[in-house]
């Protein structure tokens, strides 16, 4: 699958994942998700960013309000015209455009960090894709980026359940695929049956590597892995919010922060 055909997909994908998001149905994405990776976040107040793949823009507006100066690229131009729309509206300063992650449109060590909300495993060659960020980062500077957790949602993944349908395992498989690039079809599972009628699924197309890849590829770009992150919800989250109390079992997501070196 090559890279004109992942921009076909998200690009047919955008103008629902923009409705739907701004609608409230992406409650992983809201309720644990961008709040854990904020919460890992070093402070950005006064420094020049990027976000990579950055949708619509949700999560660009989130870190621009932490007092970020901020670039944003994607692929799908229809989210970028969202974006832009958005920025229009109340201005932040965000500056958008419509770009490919492995070949960023931006000069050498453009940057003190950068961020990659749940973006990279949906880009072909994500090795490339790190060493680009590593490149337009400057000395010192980090990059911070969430996946699906490659060791808990590889290409099989399934949620048992208990008769009161409460998360109690997680079952896996073909977690070791990682030349099998493959579409994964879903909607945002908080949106109403009733409301899934004329609905075009989401069509994804995944690059699943198994977590020691991941790691290589982040120590071949030159950066220096700092942290990870592993969103749990807690028993009152996963209680007033039960979509997300599969991760009391498992993570779905991993956060990973890495540093350029001085």
């Amino acid at each position: 699958m090559d890279l004109s055909e992942v921009a076909r997909y998200w690009e047919a994908n955008a103008e629902t994942w923009t409705r739907l998001a701004r609608a409230g149905y992406d409650v992983y994405r809201d309720a644990l998700n961008t709040p854990a990776f904020l919460a890992m976040l070093p402070p950005v107040r006064g420094l020049a960013g990027l976000d990579i793949g950055c949708g619509e823009g949700a999560n660009t507006r989130r870190v621009a309000r932490l007092g970020a100066r901020l670039d944003a690229i994607d692929i799908s131009p229809t989210f970028i015209r969202h974006a832009q729309a958005e920025e229009q509206r109340e201005p932040l300063g965000i500056r958008y455009q419509a770009a490919d992650g492995r070949a960023l449109p931006f000069p050498p060590g453009s940057f003190d960090f950068a961020t990659a909300f749940m973006s990279l495993m949906d880009m072909p060659d994500q090795a490339l894709a790190l060493a680009e960020a590593a490149r337009v980062l400057r000395p010192g500077g980090f990059l911070q980026f969430s996946i699906l957790h490659p060791c808990f949602v590889p290409p099989h993944r399934r949620v048992v359940r208990d008769a009161a349908g409460q998360p109690q395992a997680i079952e896996i498989a073909r977690y070791f695929e990682r030349d099998k690039p493959f579409l994964d079809v879903w909607i945002f599972s908080s949106l109403p049956a009733e409301h899934q009628a004329g609905i075009e699924p989401f069509k994804i197309p995944v690059f699943h590597h198994p977590l020691s890849d991941w790691v290589a590829f982040i120590c071949r770009a030159g950066l220096v892995i700092e942290e990870f992150g592993e969103p749990s919800a807690s028993p009152e989250l996963a209680e007033s919010v039960p979509v997300v109390a599969d991760t009391r079992v498992a993570p779905l997501f991993l956060h990973i922060r890495a540093r350029k070196p001085a």
